[in-house]
């Protein structure tokens, strides 16, 4: 019986990339949506790509960061599937390699339990395009869900996982089930099922 459910948060529980988002309101979109596509692919090393793309937003202010943030998209279904996953009695906890600005909005507005995420540093009422947090590298996600299924007493049965790119590999490794969802391939290749639909309440059907 699963107990536990982790989400990634861009492209899965919302409906888009945060750092594309601000990168776009910002002027420097394209440069970034490079960095991203490579990154969520397993081309590029996750810590060099966020450094990178975080550098690209220095000087923006932070009160445009927060309000692109307040408007990000839930995905289609989100707020649905954390209702049925506690109504089923199951921890709905996110991680993700954005951040906290995106992350902590979204758990307002549709309900999950907690997140792990990163900080962009501001200085003065700017970001200084530094970056820092609990999601920083590739394995930060199965590290953290380590820490987790111990404090929570959790088995690695009874957790399950839902992402769409690289960096959920690892924690894609540490449940016993793994949901790519609208994912790239290399971690198609990494999960028990996958959901090709843009509706995640999907992902509920594979608890029946």
């Amino acid at each position: 019986m699963i107990k536990l459910c982790i989400f990634d948060f861009d492209s899965t529980l919302m409906d888009g990339e945060t750092i594309d988002e601000l990168a776009a309101s910002f002027g420097v979109g394209d440069d970034v949506k490079k960095i991203t596509e490579l990154a969520m692919a397993g081309k590029l090393d996750f810590f060099e790509s966020l450094s990178k793309r975080v550098s690209l937003l220095k000087g923006m202010s932070h009160e445009k960061a927060l309000k692109v943030c307040k408007n990000l998209p839930p995905m289609n279904g989100a707020k649905e599937l954390i209702v049925g996953l506690k109504e089923r009695g199951i921890k709905v906890i996110v991680f993700s390699g954005g951040f906290h600005l995106a992350t902590d909005i979204m758990q307002e507005k549709i309900g999950y339990d907690a997140n792990f995420a990163n900080i962009l540093h501001q200085k003065d009422g700017a970001l200084t395009g530094l970056v820092g947090g609990e999601m920083m590298f590739s394995n930060s996600k199965g590290e953290m869900l380590e820490r987790l299924q111990k404090i929570l007493n959790v088995s690695k049965d009874e957790t399950m996982c839902v992402g769409d790119g690289a960096n959920d590999i690892s924690m894609f490794v540490r449940s016993g089930v793994s949901v790519a969802f609208c994912a790239k391939e290399i971690l198609r290749q990494n999960a028990t099922h996958c959901v090709d639909k843009k509706d995640l309440r999907e992902v509920l059907k594979i608890l029946k």
